[in-house]
């Protein structure tokens, strides 16, 4: 560019080396303002806010005083923090209890340090920089040891570091590969670790953005093509901790209702009340458990939104209450567009009442989608928040209490896979243009789905699945990976893609089990289906054309194994539930990574094909066709085999036995997992409470149970079971210490089994003081049965 025109464009002037930014520059004059601190520079205005002790935000507009409203991702409102200011010559130092900015002058450059006065993360010779087109940019300083994760929704291994990634919420039907960017999520958020020390940083930015995690230049950058740079970084300094304080900037998830947690079948599409009747008989007799049933576009009238066709599902408030009644729900896909009927009532009060999206000179956009020409609501202004929630008691009235947003990207059929970037969103009376808000189209239509359906069902917890998605997506929805494909490949990327959703704040998630396009086999199904036990969101779908591929699509044997791991799933139900409950306080992922747990092991930084459930079990499944024995990986302590009962000392790899049908799984030693039974679905009352403990050198364990009712908002204030479990043994006695911490619900189960694994001289048990029967089972297992 230098040997153009350009190089003596007017606003050319501090060009950031080898860019076409132009630097932030110096700054001219610092002062504090109503709670936040403003730095006027030559290139523009930058202000920082402190939300906590631990989390600061920066914000820089080159053409106005920044715009401090933020995104509709982040709830929080900075609050009172105790920030010192100290202002030199060459320096201005903000410092909070737990972290410090260093904000040089000349040129702007910011360094924000931990309370021990180590870096977090600082900037070089480069900073912050935006172009006349109004892109902007930011580099920060990279260390060759670091590492870099979340992104949301991408694939490739665990790790991110020397990846280039854009967030731009896109339909992707072409397979999905390591080079695929970008997809249907955009969250701008990630962890850096860091010499076992993390910290994070949140790009809040919701038009189109790039990252570029390519160090070797001893920097990485991201960029907006469009907006303000607007950034947040948390201080850590553990990988649980920012996590924890990205979450309180965006939210954490709601406790699902339980029936959400079991397993779902899909395709598309089950075309008939008849075939959905036929296939949840298939489930009954067959006794594979089953919570949910999804409806894909061919249920309704010519694909309009809120309707049935009434020749394909004659009755179906009848059908929603007969599968119920089997414990099953039925969840209808739900689309954003909007089909051009003059004479179709969702079309007449969106023109009628200004609901759709439209271009400045008023005149409504129409893309091309599943129903033809469509219109498209406008999920930035409350009152069509408002109205499209509504539109959902068309469901909620059938019985309906779950919902599946699709294509809300939102896809259109057209080049460009999406709306006209030209088209205005009202955005609440502060209108911008799609290409400014582009990502967060899915957010605010799961918003209005979530809070229009939680409200409709009047206390009953509601489930939403979508595909789009931005930061904060936790708050209403559960998400699953989209279209992927029948290939092993996809089983693989899988893995990561979840874990880095988890680490994105998204704890609810999955991919399409046996995956939706090509055609699945029994072999790939089965083992996607181990996989799927252990994944959030546990859901077998596939596409129209394709191999069917319900459990018993590819004979007897499938079908076993198939039914063994979705058995399992219901087995492990109440310890998932509780991790499910310990998210919607935490923000921490029920499937993680090794490194969230062991960010000190190098081993872990880029394990990308095994992952824990919580804080103690290892799931390592078998991704390749015809394999029998993998390598796991096993970090410091003690793990035990969770079929066999071995215990493996860790810090090592070990090659494993993994026949067909088996899935190796392995718990830490000296920890607890709660177990129930197989059920046919959640909405069979548990009466097997199973609390298993693990023994090893340490010989001491405990678990805190959970229980709610599994379906109401009542959690929420504090109707719920919680009881803590301690367990110990000294030589022959085995010592159990319970303690009620809440009884305000009474669980269905009325006594806990607990099971002893690795306690082989035990001879005689106590429970809180008092000795306790108990039974020797073959393999050294010790049970004892108390009251609840």
């Amino acid at each position: 560019m230098q040997d153009t025109s350009f190089a003596i464009h007017p606003g050319n002037k501090q060009q950031i080396e080898g860019t076409n930014h132009h630097d932030i520059g110096n700054v001219r004059s610092f002062k504090k303002k109503e709670g936040r601190f403003v730095f006027e520079c030559d290139n523009g205005t930058v202000n920082v806010l402190f939300y906590s002790d631990s989390v600061a935000r920066v914000v820089m507009n080159q053409k106005q005083d920044p715009v401090l409203e933020g995104s509709f991702a982040v709830i929080k409102e900075p609050g009172y923090v105790d920030v010192s200011v100290q202002e030199k010559d060459e320096e201005v130092t903000l410092t909070a209890q737990e972290m410090s900015l260093h904000v040089l002058k000349a040129p702007m450059r910011i360094t924000f340090k931990d309370s021990d006065g180590q870096i977090i993360v600082g900037e070089g010779k480069k900073g912050m920089g935006h172009s006349h087109e109004g892109k902007v940019i930011c580099y920060k300083e990279a260390l060759p040891y670091e590492h870099y994760y979340g992104f949301g929704e991408k694939t490739g291994f665990l790790d991110k570091k020397g990846e280039k990634m854009t967030m731009w919420n896109t339909d992707v039907y072409a397979p999905h590969n390591p080079e695929t960017d970008a997809l249907y999520q955009s969250i701008p958020f990630f962890l850096t670790l860091r010499g076992g020390r993390a910290h994070g940083l949140f790009f809040d930015n919701t038009g189109k953005t790039h990252f570029n995690m390519r160090t070797e230049a001893g920097t990485y950058s991201f960029s907006g093509d469009s907006g303000q740079m607007d950034y947040y970084v948390m201080a850590g300094p553990g990988m649980k901790e920012v996590l924890s304080q990205y979450t309180s900037l965006t939210g954490t998830m709601p406790l699902p209702p339980k029936w959400a947690l079991g397993f779902h079948q899909s395709r598309y599409s089950y075309e008939t009340e008849e075939e959905v009747r036929e296939l949840v008989g298939n489930f009954l007799e067959k006794s594979i458990p089953v919570d949910a049933i999804y409806l894909d576009i061919h249920y309704m009238d010519g694909y309009r939104v809120f309707t049935f066709d009434e020749d394909r599902f004659p009755n179906a408030k009848q059908l929603v209450a007969d599968l119920k009644e089997q414990g099953i729900r039925l969840v209808p896909i739900v689309d954003p567009g909007v089909k051009e009927d003059p004479e179709y009532e969702a079309y007449q009060e969106g023109v009628h009442d200004d609901r759709f999206c439209k271009y400045i000179e008023g005149n409504v956009y129409y893309g091309d989608v599943w129903p033809g020409n469509s219109a498209f609501p406008d999920f930035t202004s409350d009152s069509v928040q408002k109205w499209w929630g509504g539109k959902h008691k068309f469901y909620s009235d059938l019985g309906i209490e779950g919902i599946w947003n699709d294509m809300n990207e939102p896809a259109v059929f057209n080049e460009t896979k999406t709306m006209d970037t030209k088209v205005m969103h009202d955005n609440n009376g502060n209108p911008k243009t799609h290409r400014e808000l582009h990502n967060i189209y899915g957010l605010k239509m799961g918003e209005a789905t979530y809070e229009g359906m939680k409200n409709n069902l009047e206390g009953k917890r509601t489930f939403l699945l979508t595909r789009a998605g931005y930061a904060g997506v936790q708050r209403y929805a559960s998400v699953w990976t989209g279209d992927n494909r029948s290939f092993w490949e996809h089983l693989q990327l899988a893995l990561p893609m979840c874990m880095n959703l988890g680490m994105s704040g998204v704890p609810f998630c999955g991919p399409d089990v046996g995956g939706f396009a090509h055609d699945a086999n029994g072999q790939l199904l089965a083992r996607w289906t181990q996989f799927g036990t252990f994944t959030p969101y546990f859901r077998n779908h596939s596409a129209i054309g394709t191999l069917r591929q319900e459990p018993w699509s590819f004979g007897e044997d499938v079908e076993a194994n198939v039914k063994k791991y979705i058995d399992l799933r219901y087995i492990w139900m109440p310890h998932l539930y509780k991790l499910f409950r310990d998210a919607s306080l935490t923000g921490l992922p029920v499937m993680r990574p090794l490194v969230f747990e062991y960010p000190e092991d190098k081993n872990t930084f880029n394990l990308s094909d095994q992952f824990m459930i919580g804080d103690n079990v290892i799931v390592a499944p078998i991704t390749t066709p015809d394999t029998e024995h993998r390598v796991v990986y096993l970090p410091g302590g003690e793990w035990v085999n969770y079929w066999t009962d071995d215990i493996q000392e860790g810090g090592r790899h070990i090659m494993v036995e993994a026949p067909l049908d088996t899935l190796p799984i392995f718990v830490k030693a000296d920890t607890v997992v709660a177990h129930g039974s197989p059920k046919q679905s959640t909405a069979v009352k548990e009466d097997n409470f199973q609390l298993h403990a693990y023994f090893g050198k340490i010989a001491e364990a405990s678990y805190t149970i959970y229980e709610d009712d599994g379906e109401t908002f009542g959690y929420e204030n504090g109707e719920a079971f919680e009881k803590s479990v301690n367990l110990s043994y000294d030589s022959d006695v085995l010592t159990i210490t319970t303690e009620d911490l809440n009884t305000r619900f009474t669980p269905d189960w009325s006594e806990i089994t607990i099971v002893i694994h690795g306690a082989f001289d035990v001879t005689e048990a106590a429970l809180n003081g008092r000795n306790v029967e108990m039974e020797k089972l073959d393999g050294g297992k010790l049970v004892i049965t108390v009251s609840r």
